[in-house]
């Protein structure tokens, strides 16, 4: 019985490998910011404003975190 291999050269070349990590760190670095932004804003609302909203101060980064990464 004969042993039967295929090659098959690399899917993706140093610069396709290279832009896509550019373009990974771009998408974390934008969620990051957007993040940080929706953190900020949550932190800003007094505390009675929250409760009508039904979170407590110490939810907010959770949240946030929700929003931007699960949402």
């Amino acid at each position: 019985m004969a042993l039967a291999s295929e090659y098959s050269p690399a899917k993706h070349g140093f610069a396709e490998r290279v832009a896509t990590f550019v373009t990974d760190l771009f998408a974390h670095i934008q969620k990051a910011r957007a993040f940080n932004k929706a953190y900020r804003e949550l932190a800003a609302l007094p505390d009675a404003q929250l409760k009508d909203m039904g979170l407590h101060r110490s939810m907010i980064r959770r949240m946030a975190y929700q929003a931007v990464y699960e949402g």
